[in-house]
């Protein structure tokens, strides 16, 4: 169980996260003596011998290079006379012209090959030779190189010297204090490179992957849900795709689940509706002959109280099967350009002999020239008929029904009112809304706006083709 914290731990965007910040703190004290090793590295001759410098490799009185000639010509001196040991420093005087050469031999006697260039005594005794080591090594204006014949004191062969003016030497310090100036400066930059790289690299993988998912959230699929997503690494990303993938999965099992629940409930409704048409048919087939029979007054109200409530069950059921085959996709809508104000005309000739049978007063007040709507004219007149039937049961009070015209909007709206209690109060024969649901999704599909003003004072629901507004039902 650790081992697999651990793991993942090093995977985890944390993990990263502070190896960054780890390499932040330690850039400084890192860089630094990285750089002065790189700068031991060039004066101790390690890099330096592979790329010297043009003044190097131009001026043979160049320090180091001089000091590692000097001690190469001692070592091969090693088995040669005085005599030998003079022509070859004459020849090392005439080469280096400009500076001074000499040698003392084992029996301290100096010896000059390339003339007297300085004041020195003829004989040296181990005296002398202190006090010049001891100049040499003070010496600020002159570059000396002392070097013993063979290489080594040991020999007694005595010791061969060169003194070079510093006004004449190409010293390392300025070239070699450059190339260290900027073997410093590169080494650092790449280093802060490379850190701002990986840095970038670290935070702009970690952008990429948000957005893809976030591409992911936003991208529906044919269901219309996101699609899932590939995890390519277990880390905080990762397991937040992880998550967002089971929520994807979840919603495609909740959406199946409730596709399958609906097409059960279309097929219930269905077959209820069809089940409770032939025992609705019977009832009201022996209320018609009831009517015909002698009955008190008190029978014959109940008897149309019973007629009335048949009437209400059967348009429910008729709703229901509409708006069943409506939601369902078995009936299309096919609308065409339409006289509408016709359409309303005889669908309220229609209602006429009921609203006056019930008391109704009826006020028409359309306008006599048409009025073309894109329509499917079969359920247009479906909404007019719930629109009607909704006063005739719901605002029964008032017994008032007003049909018109207006303008509203710079559109032309057809306006149904009444004069009942308004959609607030119980009209004691309250439905289940299934006519409104229908008359909801047959303006929108048709592209038309209902909007329903209702207070205690009545009812009011105009009618009219959409503009920059949603289609559909709206109630204020």
């Amino acid at each position: 169980m650790k081992t697999g914290r651990s793991g993942k731990f090093r995977g985890s965007l944390l993990s990263r996260y502070l190896l960054i910040m780890v390499i932040a703190l330690l850039f400084i004290p890192v860089v630094f003596p990285a750089a002065l090793i790189g700068y031991q590295l060039v004066n101790l001759n390690i890099i330096d011998p592979l790329f010297p410098s043009e003044p190097e490799r131009e001026n043979p009185y160049t320090g180091l290079r001089l000091e590692r000639t000097w001690h190469q010509e001692a070592k091969q001196l090693k088995d040669k006379t005085p005599e030998e040991i003079d022509a070859r420093l004459k020849k090392l005087s005439q080469k280096y012209d400009k500076a001074a050469v000499f040698w003392v031999d084992g029996q301290g006697n100096l010896r000059e090959p390339g003339g007297s260039k300085l004041d020195l005594p003829k004989r040296w005794s181990a005296s002398d030779a202190m006090a010049y080591m001891k100049k040499y090594r003070e010496s600020y204006g002159k570059f000396t190189v002392v070097a013993f014949i063979g290489d080594a004191e040991s020999l007694g062969k005595g010791f061969m010297v060169i003194e070079v003016p510093k006004e004449v030497q190409s010293t390392r310090s300025d070239s070699v204090s450059d190339r260290t100036f900027y073997f410093v400066y590169v080494l650092i930059l790449l280093m802060f490179v490379a850190f701002v790289a990986v840095s970038w690299m670290f935070f702009v993988n970690m952008r990429r992957r948000l957005l893809s998912l976030q591409y992911a959230m936003t991208v529906q699929g044919q269901n219309g849900l996101p699609e899932p997503i590939q995890v390519k690494r277990e880390d905080e990303i990762g397991q937040l795709e992880n998550a967002f993938n089971g929520m994807v999965a979840k919603l495609g099992r909740s959406l199946k689940r409730e596709r399958e629940e609906e097409e059960l409930r279309k097929r219930l409704i269905a077959n209820l509706s069809h089940d409770l048409r032939t025992p609705l048919t019977v009832i009201r087939g022996h209320v018609h002959t009831l009517q015909k029979e002698p009955l008190s007054d008190r029978g014959q109200e109940l008897l149309k109280l019973t007629e009335s409530k048949l009437g209400d069950l059967g348009g429910l059921i008729d709703n229901l099967l509409s708006y069943n085959l409506l939601t369902s996709g078995r009936y299309t809508l096919q609308p065409v350009q339409a006289d509408v104000l016709r359409i309303v005309r005889e669908s309220a000739a229609a209602w006429y002999p009921l609203w006056e049978k019930e008391g109704f007063e009826v006020d028409v007040s359309l306008q006599e020239e048409p009025l073309w709507w894109l329509v499917d004219i079969q359920w247009f007149r479906r909404i007019l008929d719930n629109l009607f039937q909704n006063v005739l049961r719901h605002a029964h009070s008032g017994l008032y029904i007003g049909i018109a015209t207006e303008t509203a909007g710079g559109r032309t709206a057809i306006v149904i009112s009444d004069h009942g209690q308004g959609m607030q109060s119980s009209s004691g024969g309250k439905g289940a809304g299934i006519g409104l649901a229908i008359i909801g999704f047959l303006t929108r599909e048709m592209g038309l706006s209902m909007l329903i003003e209702s207070s205690s004072q009545g009812t009011r629901v105009l009618l009219y083709p959409a503009g920059s507004e949603k289609p559909g039902l709206m109630i204020k």
